[in-house]
């Protein structure tokens, strides 16, 4: 509808608008996105057979929603684009607090209005953007935040007693009339405020210091929330549970290739890192493999969830690192390497939870261990004989391998420093034997991984099968014969 000529209450009626509820306008919005094939979401990714048609069928019955799942599941993010459901436009009554419809006015001040000035009334239109509100649920909110309370400073101003309605000051809720209202962490809000929803769930009523308001708000309403097991610092309570008829579980990323495209989609970099930056697909893979293996460490409590947080971030240190190095050696372009993921450590520990054995070995070990075990986890993609080389009905693959080793068995040491130059970086790894000719067809699965990342790759590798000695110091790595870093110089125990 073209509103810019409409602009009081007489032309409303006179261009024949017809109101509908939140429901109602997100529903019929849905049809059309749906018949037209349109997407309903931007960049939700991962969700398209799981919570997305779920979500699809609870706005076609009008119900209520509550998300859960664990932080980082893109809750809030879904919430927020439902506003794109809605009319572009509606009429409210001019100066209203409530986006009262000019066509059934709800407020005092409302009803007031159109009472007085009719068809007069004058109207505005009020853009889809500005009508959704959201609320964190924090221990400290009450029902004044939520619903309202009586205004002494507006008493006086209009000279009103406290029992007349035009001393109300209406909260967040009333305010989201003709809108969508969200509460993030819903088990956060202390069980009475919760009881307070009740009604305005079931009848869309309020109550407001004892004023008996029939006030049948208009609200789509969409809540989150952690699983109860996850904190005990409260639940949603039974009847409020019920009241919400939608109840909608998340997830994490169910493949690496689609946490993949999630961190490349999020990551904030700069124009020239993404320029002069190259992050290979196995740094990716890693990146992803690590929240991968975090979430089911045993040292990180899987009852808090590991955010897809972790992965971007993570993302975000070694890119730096890439440029930090560059930055030393003065070159123009630069390519993650396997080194640049002890840049993500701060990252990681920073977005995972420990359970007590964790607390126990301590948040910098844990983040190693999950390197490591990211980097022995993706080993069959790239070398996928390697698991095949103690068999003995395969020597041909131990052959290759051990030609790799012997080259540290007789006194051989590779040391890696993480600001090592380009150049020099190729030369070091170019001086184990053999090394270059195993990771041959390792190459073919993805041009952008070099055959010297290759090459690093492979010896951690062989050292998280116990094959190589690593050493990680603060600024290198340092990989020698395993066994001959047990073994004392002279080869003889005393």
């Amino acid at each position: 509808m073209n509103h810019s000529h409409i602009t009081t209450l007489g032309a409303l009626k006179k261009a024949n608008y017809v109101s509908r509820s939140v429901k109602e306008e997100m529903r019929n919005n849905l049809i059309e996105r749906l018949k037209n094939g349109l997407p309903v979401f931007d960049n939700i990714i991962g969700y398209e057979d799981t919570v997305i048609p779920q979500l699809e069928r609870a706005i076609l019955a009008g119900h209520n929603i509550n998300f859960l799942g664990l932080r980082g599941q893109a809750k809030t993010r879904m919430a927020r684009q439902l506003v794109a459901l809605l009319d572009e436009y509606i009429p409210v009554i001019k100066g209203s607090e409530i986006n009262d419809d000019p066509l059934k006015p709800l407020s005092f001040f409302g009803r007031k209005a159109v009472e007085e000035k009719g068809d007069h009334t004058p109207i505005e239109w009020v853009h889809r953007s500005e009508r959704y509100a959201e609320k964190l649920a924090t221990p400290d909110v009450n029902i004044a935040d939520l619903v309202g309370d009586l205004d002494p400073i507006k008493a006086a101003n209009l000279k009103l007693s406290y029992s007349d309605e035009g001393v109300i000051h209406f909260g967040i809720i009333p305010r989201s009339n003709r809108g969508i209202f969200v509460i993030n962490e819903l088990p956060d809000l202390q069980p009475r405020i919760q009881v307070a929803l009740f009604n305005i769930l079931q009848e869309g009523d309020i109550q407001i210091r004892g004023f008996k308001l029939r006030f049948p708000l208009d609200v789509q309403f969409v809540f989150t929330a952690n699983p109860e097991d996850y904190t005990n610092r409260g639940a949603i309570i039974t009847p409020l549970k019920d009241r919400i008829q939608s109840q909608i579980f998340t997830h994490y990323p169910e493949t690496i290739e689609i946490g993949r495209v999630i961190t490349r989609q999020e990551v904030q970099l700069t124009e020239n890192q993404r320029k002069q930056i190259h992050v290979p697909l196995l740094i990716e893979q890693l990146i992803e493999q690590i929240a991968v293996e975090a979430r089911s460490s045993e040292f990180v409590d899987e009852k808090s969830g590991v955010s897809a947080r972790l992965s971007i971030s993570a993302y975000e240190s070694v890119v730096s690192a890439v440029e930090r190095r560059m930055l030393l050696n003065g070159e123009s372009k630069g390519s993650a390497r396997i080194g640049d993921l002890l840049a993500a450590i701060p990252a990681i520990v920073g977005k995972i939870e420990m359970v007590y054995e964790g607390e126990q070995e301590g948040a910098v070990t844990v983040a190693h261990k999950l390197i490591g075990a990211a980097i022995r986890s993706l080993a069959p993609r790239y070398f996928p004989d390697f698991d095949k080389m103690r068999d003995k009905q395969h020597p041909e693959i131990r052959e290759k391998y051990i030609k790799v080793t012997q080259w540290f068995e007789i006194g051989n040491e590779l040391t890696l420093e993480n600001d090592e130059s380009n150049k020099m970086y190729g030369k070091i790894l170019g001086k184990v034997s053999g090394l270059d000719k195993v990771v041959a067809p390792a190459k073919k699965i993805d041009a952008s991984n070099s055959e010297e990342l290759l090459m690093e790759y492979l010896v951690h590798v062989l050292a998280a099968y116990s094959m190589l000695d690593k050493k990680v110091l603060e600024k290198s790595f340092t990989f020698q014969d395993y066994f001959s870093s047990i073994m004392p110089k002279g080869g003889e125990f005393n």
